[in-house]
């Protein structure tokens, strides 16, 4: 018997909308949320895709997220924006945001949209990609609950915090994405491996003593390495600052799991950065756009930045949705 099942991609997202609706979700938000899903799928990032939604649906039943929350958004001035999750996920929020985001920075050049009592956004690079789509440079910062230690400490003060960019080219396509944690790598691949009985390679997680494991739960019971050392704090740390100190999000160190059901609402945050970039340069932005890719496409065995994702978007339409058996048999289960 075969241990995975293909799906496509009108079969997929419609279980998604099932498993969501039926666990408390409203339709309008489980909408926004499997786009997410299912971008994640595209992008060929399982982990942050039909992996996700059991935790989505928990979350939604046990009230830690609430599923039926209609966000609102604040024009603080012209260009700058903040949106309320109201402590429920983080895609609707993000969506209305977006919806002021766009004009404003087509009109001023550049704007940005803070998100507070949110919760894990997903594939952050599937939001910026978003922008870039509208011909805008987008830049995006989300915090986490702690998973990292600060350089010389043990106890975690900051998360995985992710930052992206996505750079449009001149016929309105996604020419560039960047999109990575500040960690080594996203902690969502560690519980992906505690959950199939794996291990992980040295140097992606440390036991709770800061002593190097690869054991990936006892990984999750301690920290997650920094990339780069005290570069990768660094970065966390500024992420923390765009995505919680502007937005008046909750601090790592203060937010639950979004991993369990412990806890109330997360109500971490995002920020978000939007730049017309003709405003600043004009059309010769595309030509040193297109002279950089070129630069690096010119090196054999060189790779851009994002370019596995971008490739996955034109072959997981006609190969389809893998999941594992148990997997989607599992999603099946929250369908009532």
């Amino acid at each position: 018997m075969a241990d995975t099942v293909t799906l496509t991609l009108e079969e997929a997202d419609a279980l998604v909308m099932r498993a969501l609706t039926a666990s408390g979700t409203s339709e309008s938000n489980a909408r926004k949320l499997a786009d997410g899903v299912m971008g994640a799928e595209l992008d060929g990032i399982p982990s942050h895709g039909l992996m996700y939604v059991p935790i989505y649906c928990e979350h939604a039943k046990c009230g830690k997220i609430d599923g039926n929350a209609e966000p609102t958004i604040e024009q603080l001035s012209p260009s700058a924006l903040l949106a309320d999750a109201k402590s429920g996920f983080a895609h609707p929020a993000i969506d209305l945001g977006f919806s002021k985001l766009v004009p404003a920075a087509r009109e001023f050049g550049i704007a940005a949209l803070a998100v507070r009592n949110s919760y894990n956004c997903g594939v952050l690079g599937f939001h910026v990609s978003r922008l870039a789509s509208e011909g805008l440079v987008g830049l995006g910062f989300t915090n986490a609950p702690a998973s990292i230690a600060p350089v010389g400490g043990n106890r975690p003060v900051v998360g995985t915090n992710p930052f992206a960019c996505a750079v449009p080219d001149a016929d309105g396509e996604v020419a560039l994405i960047i999109d990575q944690s500040s960690s080594v790598v996203a902690k969502s691949e560690i519980t992906k491996r505690a959950n199939a009985g794996g291990t992980i390679p040295e140097g992606w997680a440390l036991d709770p003593d800061g002593n190097p494991t690869t054991d990936p739960k006892v990984g999750l019971t301690g920290t997650m390495v920094p990339s780069g050392g005290y570069k990768g704090v660094g970065i966390a740390v500024l992420v923390e600052i765009l995505a919680v100190a502007l937005s008046g999000a909750t601090l790592g160190i203060h937010a639950s799991s979004f991993a369990t059901n412990d806890g109330g609402p997360p109500n971490t945050g995002q920020f978000f950065i939007a730049i017309d970039p003709v405003k600043f340069s004009g059309d010769a932005f595309y030509q040193r756009i297109g002279d950089l890719l070129d630069a690096i496409r010119a090196q054999d065995g060189a790779r851009l930045p994002g370019a596995r994702r971008l490739a996955a978007r034109g072959e997981v339409p006609e190969r389809g949705v893998i999941a594992p058996v148990a997997l989607y048999e599992r999603i099946k289960g929250y369908c009532g």
